[in-house]
């Protein structure tokens, strides 16, 4: 059989698991083992931290949403009940972006609950 060498196709593996974390430091960003544990451990948390921004915008929302009921003498949890027994088909990103940018607009729903 004849011989074969990897030289070139050992370089272009290192070459493109260094290119993945260009800008980390220290070993991580130069040497191939750390970095392939450091693509790992990255992936890890871009799948946990993707799960983790939809409650970070729901707390959000609920926070937005509170604030402009507030004004009205409501609070969160009886505005939110009242909008259920009324039937309205409004989400809270929804409620939460017309709280923010048209609180006239709002305001009509918040008498409409009352």
């Amino acid at each position: 059989m004849p011989r074969v060498k990897r030289g070139t196709i050992k370089n272009k593996s290192r070459k493109n698991t260094l290119a993945q974390v260009k800008g980390y430091r220290f070993g991580r960003s130069t040497k191939k083992s750390m970095a392939r544990e450091a693509i790992a451990h990255a992936g890890v948390h871009a799948f946990n931290h993707r799960k983790d921004k939809k409650s970070n915008f729901k707390r959000l929302w609920n926070v937005k949403i509170n604030a402009e009921v507030r004004k009205y003498d409501m609070s969160y949890s009886t505005f939110i009940d009242a909008l259920k027994k009324k039937g309205f088909g409004l989400n809270r990103k929804m409620l939460a972006d017309l709280a923010e940018h048209e609180p006239e607009s709002f305001k009509r729903v918040v008498d409409q609950v009352k």
